[in-house]
């Protein structure tokens, strides 16, 4: 198959962490075609959706990992599959890549589908699941928020579209700065706040499990370095060796249907304790560490859900 990347800066990925490139990785030893292209290079001209970018070629070798061949431009209605890998924010610029791959969807396979990354990113979908999840509150309004956290006592504040640790505070019942957060958050961003329980079960770990077509594959723990609340590996989080539990399966029964059939093919969920907190479509991460840790090729399963999506 023809397989086009749409994701951040190939050439400064870690080898040996990046899921986007071990998917590409396993792309090519399952003998497909690769093209990589930055968001910025996503157009519509006259009835195509086109990218401009270069034919790759990937080796696992540290400094010299890919090699790109010329610029040019492709129709991407042509190729089989194009993978929606860029990094979160979550904002205009992504939510119009979403409507351009809308229109090649499905006849061109978008992974994850772009119609539903756009509906259900990381901190809304939870919302369907209420009996999963700590109690939530999503708000601009600083009154309503105030009124949670007096409720609640201890809560983790964030920004609603925020990914990778950044901007997460955890607010105890002696903290006195809600306000003066509200009022640096509404400075530059007129998004919504999305305030939570605080869940202190995270200081045993954060656990990312990783579902394939809406069946978990399996599950790593990350766990806050000294001193942190975060727990995500972007801000010091060590990844840790982790099964399944029952309430882990008990999470994807619910929440996996829904994925399957929204075509949200590769999806990474956070677990604390017993609670949901987050289910990541847009550009989940764990593939490798999970493979080290269980020895599974997590992306071969992947590509073996895509081939039996564009067989059937």
């Amino acid at each position: 198959m023809k397989i086009a990347f749409q994701m951040d800066p190939i050439q400064s990925v870690n080898i040996n962490a990046d899921s986007s490139f071990r998917i590409a990785e396993e792309a090519q030893a399952r003998g497909h075609e690769l093209f990589y292209y930055s968001p910025d290079m996503l157009a519509y001209e006259e009835g195509r959706v086109t990218a401009r970018g270069h034919r790759m070629e990937v080796r696992r070798e540290k400094g010299n990992h890919v090699t790109l061949g010329p610029l040019e431009t492709i129709d991407l209605g042509d190729w089989d599959v194009v993978w929606l890998r860029q990094d979160p924010p979550f904002d205009m610029h992504y939510i119009t890549s979403t409507h351009l791959l809308d229109r090649i969807h499905p006849q061109t396979l978008v992974v994850n589908d772009p119609f539903w990354v756009r509906n259900y990113p990381e901190k809304l979908l939870v919302l369907d699941f209420p009996d999963l999840t700590p109690p939530t509150t999503i708000a601009r309004d600083l009154g309503t928020i105030k009124a949670f956290k007096e409720k609640h006592g201890d809560v983790i504040l964030k920004p609603l579209y925020g990914n990778g640790g950044a901007g997460v505070f955890r607010l105890d019942v002696n903290d006195r700065n809600l306000s003066s957060l509200h009022e640096l958050f509404t400075g530059f961003s007129r998004e919504p706040l999305i305030v939570q329980k605080f869940l202190p079960d995270v200081s045993n770990g954060d656990k990312r499990v990783i579902l394939v077509d809406g069946e978990p594959v399996g599950a790593i723990n990350r766990v806050p370095a000294a001193g942190e609340t975060r727990s995500n590996m972007h801000v010091g989080g060590r990844p840790e060796k982790i099964g399944l539990t029952g309430r882990d399966r008990e999470i994807c029964a619910a929440i996996g249907p829904l994925l399957r059939e929204k075509g949200q093919i590769f999806v990474g969920i956070d677990v604390i304790g017993d609670y949901l907190t987050e289910i990541n479509v847009t550009s989940p991460t764990g593939i490798q560490e999970l493979e080290r840790f269980d020895g599974v090729n997590i992306a071969e399963k992947i590509w073996q859900a895509i081939e039996a999506r564009k067989a059937g």
